[in-house]
């Protein structure tokens, strides 16, 4: 482990790099890593966090799935004032494999369950039910776990979004893999009391960010998507036909030229069109603008130095300056920066940049990024996991307010 002095002085190239017209705000206090607080760091693998309110308090509960341990956990918020401590949680399902779980309301009866995903040689497919009264969240065996049949054994399962495809009708769950067999689609059932169904829609060479965004402001749901591997990867999206069924056409976004990880989709220019904010693995985040006749423009965003390799990013305003600033987690950051936050001069051109630690040297593979305020302080805090450091389900504490 390396001293803090040591520390700081790895990180000052990179947040005062390379733009000398742009003053690094003191205010910000780009010199120390922001306070990290542990929710849990019992098991091994945790990957990816993903949120909801399960106990209908108003405060924001998470779910992940720990892979090397083949557990999928849930976890309370404990309110505010014990929100830096660890969080009350409870074993929803033991699974092998898991790569990603979700909240996700598929009864419709304002309970949630959780679908987990799991690649390796489960290829399978989970719904983990709540089965006891509303105070017994926690319980040891309060939770079932049911394998979802249509899925098992198509191939590795890599990441599900549900969503409602069909106005009016129930929700689906848009799910992908990788590598023999992948695909991209869709599991639909008529009725609740129904087997769930699965629409193929699109090959696939490895699943890394499913999004179910309305991309042409037609009224219903489109699935935006990232494939990481294969001849075909880059960002595309598929085009809901009307009324669902066949012929979801398919739009090449950018990004074949890249391995192309999480996204995230978010309005950064204020002009009421969304921008797409990719993480590309070779240090680097692909801005892509939306122009007519469905083309996009492309903007970079380098890396700085002492920084890992691109694995998600997320736009939130962090200074409270009403500006959009972006969040990027890393892997391979061993002695490096693994999350770092990005503030630029205008978008969807970055312009000039500025570049501040979060994490420090500390965490070596993080993934999927939440932001929320987590202790009620009125700025956005930053939640992710650290799946090789043995950091857990972790949050780190927004000091600039």
């Amino acid at each position: 482990m390396l001293s803090r002095a040591l520390c700081l002085i790895m990180l000052m190239p990179f947040l005062l790099r390379a733009y000398p017209s742009v003053d690094v705000s003191t205010t910000l206090n780009p010199d120390a890593p922001w306070p990290l607080h542990i929710i849990d760091s019992t098991f091994e693998g945790a990957d990816g966090v993903r949120l909801g309110d399960l106990n209908h308090d108003g405060l924001p509960d998470i779910t992940t799935g720990w892979e090397e341990d083949g557990l999928v956990r849930v976890y309370l918020h404990p309110g505010y004032a014990n929100s830096t401590r660890p969080w009350p949680a409870v074993t929803v399902g033991a699974v092998a494999d898991v790569e990603d779980a979700v909240f996700a309301d598929l009864n419709g009866d304002g309970a949630l369950e959780v679908v987990s995903s799991c690649e390796g040689g489960n290829r399978a497919i989970y719904i983990h039910s709540f089965t006891h009264g509303s105070d017994d969240i926690l319980a040891p065996g309060a939770w079932s776990t049911e394998r979802l049949e249509a899925a098992a054994g198509l191939m590795q399962w890599m990441f599900c979004a549900p969503a409602v495809l069909i106005p009016g009708e129930g929700l689906s769950l848009v799910a992908g893999g990788k590598n023999e067999n992948a695909m991209l689609g869709y599991f639909a059932r008529q009725n609740r009391e129904d087997s769930w169904q699965w629409n193929p829609l699109a090959e696939l060479g490895w699943a890394m960010s499913i999004r179910v965004p309305d991309m042409d402001g037609d009224g219903d749901r489109d699935i935006l998507f990232t494939d990481r591997k294969g001849a075909r990867r880059g960002v595309r999206w598929l085009e809901n036909p009307a009324g669902g069924g066949p012929g979801w056409n398919e739009h090449l976004i950018g990004g074949r030229d890249c391995e192309v990880m999480f996204l995230d989709l978010a309005d950064l220019d204020s002009d009421g069109q969304p921008e797409l904010a990719v993480a590309a693995k070779d240090r680097k985040i692909l801005i892509f603008d939306s122009q007519p006749g469905g083309q996009w423009r492309r903007f970079e965003i380098v890396f700085p130095e002492n920084t890992g390799t691109a694995k998600a990013v997320t736009a939130a305003d962090f200074d409270l300056d009403g500006r959009l600033d972006l969040v990027v987690s890393c892997e391979n950051a061993e002695e490096r920066s693994g999350v770092f936050w990005i503030r630029t001069s205008g978008w969807p051109d970055p312009g000039a940049v500025e570049y501040f630690d979060i994490s420090g040297p500390r965490g070596i593979k993080f993934d999927r990024i939440e932001c929320v305020d987590i202790d009620g302080d009125g700025d956005l805090d930053v939640l992710t996991t650290d799946e090789r450091d043995d950091l857990g389900v972790i949050w780190y504490e927004n000091p600039l307010k």
